[in-house]
């Protein structure tokens, strides 16, 4: 006969399935102000509603998820000056992964970083997919700088920023906006001319207002979207 979980296992099957909802969240396949009923996601996940619930509660500290009267917990809608401050720091940080990646970065890792642009520059897929090459090639193009940066701190705390909103909500709001994307690409490839250059202002500059426009744009879609969402 089995034994029960040690407490040690039980909170492993917690936190795995915390992460597996939040994976969930991020991609868009819960979307924003969904509501998350606990039996529907323990059929879905195999498991019993108690690792369901700690789960949410879990979710629900991180700020990733709320409760509501009469509907119980749903996905947070994230308030536009929420999304402006953590960009705001963001930028900060991104920035000064820039000026410690200058002289780090090598000619095999600026090439990766403009493949990353081309794929940008081809614009999203017309086919849907979940998770779209251009989404894959933009978190690339962030991540490879902070490896570059050398401080597990610094990339470890931006994206504990990333992760407080869905992931594919950034992507939304480039799909349908041309000249986003547009200007989006072009931030990118200043940015590799600056660390091209060993130019640490330059790269910090350019880093910081790429991500100041990205959180602007990001809190404008979030102002629309929650006059329409339905909150209780």
């Amino acid at each position: 006969m089995d034994s029960d979980p040690t407490p040690r296992e039980s909170n492993a099957l917690v936190d795995e399935t915390a992460a597996a909802i939040r994976a969930r969240i991020m991609s868009g396949e819960i979307p924003i102000g969904a509501q998350l009923r606990q039996a529907d996601l323990a059929a879905t996940l195999g498991v019993s509603r108690t690792p369901i619930r700690e789960a949410l509660r879990q979710l629900q500290a991180g700020g990733l998820i709320e409760v509501l009267p009469r509907r119980g917990a749903v996905v947070r809608v994230p308030a536009p000056w929420e999304v402006r401050e953590a960009y705001e720091v963001r930028a900060e940080l991104e920035g000064l992964a820039c000026v410690r990646a200058v002289g780090e970065i090598t000619s095999e890792q600026l090439d990766e970083l403009r493949r990353t642009n081309d794929v940008l520059r081809e614009g999203p897929p017309a086919n849907g997919q979940p998770v779209s090459p251009t989404t894959v090639a933009n978190d690339r193009f962030h991540t490879l700088i902070h490896e570059i940066a050398g401080n597990e701190r610094l990339a470890r705390t931006i994206r504990d920023i990333n992760d407080a909103f869905p992931r594919n909500v950034s992507a939304l709001v480039l799909q349908d906006n041309p000249r986003l994307r547009a200007n989006n690409l072009a931030q990118h490839e200043r940015i590799v001319e600056a660390l091209a250059a060993n130019d640490a202002e330059f790269a910090r500059k350019e880093m910081r207002d790429h991500v100041i426009a990205a959180g602007e744009a990001l809190a404008r879609w979030y102002e629309r979207r929650s006059q329409t969402v339905f909150r209780g």
